[in-house]
């Protein structure tokens, strides 16, 4: 056997682990072996070296800028979103309410005299429609959710007032001022766009205490069926005897 067994179990024992050669054989190698002393003497020097040496300092852990990262992305921009569809919201419900206050301007008045009360009527209707939508950007403005169920309504609502509201320009059918009243229409369906996208999500909301309608019927179980009892028949057993008696 080398020095080379016997360093490895030297080694193993500095380690304090199992020897792979006999503690005897490796103490009597020793003894006898200048090269194997020395190796154990740098051996046990680098391995209390080691052991002795300082710990290095590390760098303290930023707990806050760790949190930073976790909190919710860009929450001031969403509630700067929400804070102009809340104001979009309530100017888009006093035009509405404007409307439906106000008497309706000459050139309305002449129209309905022309075309009876279906002109008055589709004057009401546009009121009714510009408190709504108000209403419904205020609503999405003070819930946490994203307003996606109000895309389909305001995407259809809005591509079809942009059509009809170039067309009458073009025909010179329209005012430059109820042009502009639009924009309120438009400038919060974008915001409801910017809302809906994943990064702005501010997470499911909190349950505020609501417990679930739904619960498990409990009813009792119906009592166990107690098991048939065997009936002598008095008749049968008589026979029965009787027979025994005349067979004896």
């Amino acid at each position: 056997m080398g020095c080379d067994q016997y360093q490895e179990a030297l080694s193993a024992r500095l380690d304090g682990e199992d020897e792979p050669v006999p503690a005897a054989e490796t103490d009597a190698h020793l003894r006898r072996c200048n090269a194997c002393q020395t190796w154990q003497r740098d051996a046990l020097a680098v391995t209390r070296m080691v052991r002795v040496q300082p710990v290095t300092a590390t760098s303290k852990l930023d707990v806050a800028a760790l949190l930073d990262r976790f909190r919710p992305v860009l929450p001031r921009v969403r509630n700067v979103l929400r804070v102009a569809l809340g104001t979009l919201g309530a100017a888009q419900f006093l035009l509405g309410m404007a409307q439906v206050a106000r008497n309706a301007a000459a050139d309305h008045v002449h129209a309905a005299a022309a075309a009876g009360a279906t002109a008055g009527h589709l004057w009401h209707e546009s009121a009714a429609w510009n408190v709504a939508v108000g209403a419904g950007f205020a609503f999405s403005a003070w819930s946490r959710r994203r307003p996606t169920g109000a895309l389909p309504i305001l995407s259809a609502f809005v591509a079809l007032l942009a059509l009809l509201s170039v067309n009458d320009m073009i025909a010179g059918q329209v005012q430059q001022i109820r042009l502009a009243s639009h924009g309120f229409v438009l400038a919060g369906y974008l915001i409801v766009l910017a809302l809906c996208h994943p990064r702005l999500d501010p997470g499911t909301p909190p349950s505020s205490g609501l417990k679930p309608r739904w619960r498990l019927a409990q009813q009792p179980l119906p009592d166990p069926v107690a098991p048939p009892k065997l009936r002598l028949i008095q008749g049968h057993a008589t026979a029965s005897t009787a027979d025994l008696y005349e067979a004896a």
